[in-house]
């Protein structure tokens, strides 16, 4: 649950008891640098594919590499990762080599658009 709420803070939100009980489900990462948590997110594995949720980088950390790390740390886990990217982060995940799949749409009153990577690097089975 820490990483829950530090996630939640990374990204200005707040979540009750009720919204952290639906994050159950979830798997969390967390990228320190030393003992300074720089980055965190959170994915719901689905057998070969995970849907990663939530991605937040400490503002002072951003632009140094730890959000990529984080994001190739999950691939050796899953077949392929989809993501519902916002706009401003798209050009971060293509360099990454995820692809955009659909037309744009809002989530949360913010523009977004469904992205995945295949990956075919699943190492072991996911359970769920």
């Amino acid at each position: 649950m820490a990483l829950v709420r530090l996630l939640a803070q990374f990204l200005g939100l707040d979540f009750g008891a009720e919204e952290l009980s639906e994050e159950s489900d979830q798997r969390h990462f967390a990228l320190y640098d030393e003992d300074r948590l720089v980055a965190v997110c959170a994915v719901v594995p689905k057998e070969t594919e995970w849907k990663v949720r939530q991605v937040a980088v400490e503002p002072a950390a951003q632009g140094k590499g730890y959000g990529a790390a984080l994001m190739r740390a999950l691939e050796p886990s899953a077949e392929s990762l989809v993501l519902h990217a916002r706009d401003t982060a798209v050009p971060f995940y293509l360099r990454l080599g995820y692809e955009i799949e659909g037309e744009p749409f809002e989530e949360v009153g913010i523009p977004h658009r469904r992205m995945r990577k295949w990956v075919g690097t699943l190492s072991e089975p996911v359970s769920s």
